[in-house]
């Protein structure tokens, strides 16, 4: 199999660089790395890239806009393992994804086993991640079980290029900026293809980096606004879509009052409410994020 890494990135050079270096020790090497970039300073060090063998591709802003500029780059590629600039993959997560792929034609996506995940916290150190990963040595039996699920988790996630380039599939512009959960929209566009799994040999670490992130009355805004347009497209289900919209709300609400230091949880309620509003007047759309 042909592999490919993409990674999106912005404004986070520094974070780059250690993640494409952790690259470098896979077991499996890719046999492409691409980076989308919307601006070159988001790349640092051109001349570094370029020593390591990595693509730089360029693209409007936007992680699903810069996805699918990597999408354009890769169709000699048969699988596209997609990472966030701050995920750390174990050393065996391509070997183990192009075992599983070669083994599984009905599998369309597959997700790995994030160990630790920053995001749910203020975030983990670069070091402490490595240290983390280290002790948790690749020790899992040959034939690991999978798990059917829902969506890929978009910080991790390796598809299958066939269906993609037969049926045109792109990640849905329509959800811009950092694009949240469009890692949902895509996994069952292509489940319509065949199965989308989560495989314990494939295993990393999600530091959850909160430089670079967008505003907490954006992703608020986007927490009312996306389940809803995902429902009316039929990529997620009204039941699945009224639970993440009520309980990211009522979360917001609730820590709103006594707010984490590494969460803008009033930011959040404001753009709950302003999502709200354009609800009530029919008004409501991902792409009014950009507004906020």
């Amino acid at each position: 199999m042909k592999i490919a890494v993409g990674i999106s990135t912005a404004g986070r050079p520094g974070l780059l660089h250690k993640t494409l270096g952790q690259l470098e020790k896979q077991s499996r090497p890719a046999d492409r790395t691409i980076v989308s970039v919307a601006a070159i300073e988001d790349a640092g060090d051109g001349g570094a890239l370029a020593s390591r063998g990595v693509e730089m591709v360029a693209s409007a802003r936007g992680l699903t806009r810069q996805r699918n500029a990597i999408l354009d780059a890769v169709g000699d590629c048969d699988l596209v393992a997609f990472f966030d600039d701050d995920f750390i993959p174990a050393v065996s997560y391509i070997e183990a994804a192009e075992k599983l792929f070669s083994e599984r034609s009905e599998i369309m996506l597959s997700t790995g086993v994030v160990l630790a995940d920053g995001i749910c916290g203020p975030g983990l150190e670069y070091a402490d991640a490595l240290t983390l990963l280290e002790g948790c040595a690749d020790n899992a039996p040959d034939e690991t079980p999978l798990q059917r699920v829902y969506n890929g988790y978009g910080c991790n996630m390796v598809v299958r290029m066939r269906p993609i380039r037969e049926h045109s599939l792109r990640f849905d512009e329509n959800l811009p900026l950092y694009g949240w959960l469009e890692d949902v929209d895509f996994s069952r566009r292509l489940a319509a293809f065949g199965e989308i799994v989560r495989a314990r040999s494939m295993r990393g670490i999600h530091l959850g980096f909160k430089q670079g992130r967008q505003s907490g009355a954006r992703l608020g805004y986007s927490q009312i606004a996306n389940p809803l347009y995902l429902m009316r497209k039929k990529t997620m289900s009204h039941s699945r879509a009224l639970w993440l919209m009520s309980r990211n709300a009522g979360m917001n609400l609730v820590k709103g009052l006594c707010p984490e230091p590494f969460v803008d949880r009033r930011g959040r309620l404001v753009g709950n409410a302003r999502a709200l509003v354009d609800l009530a007047r029919r008004k409501l759309d991902p792409q009014r994020v950009l507004e906020i």
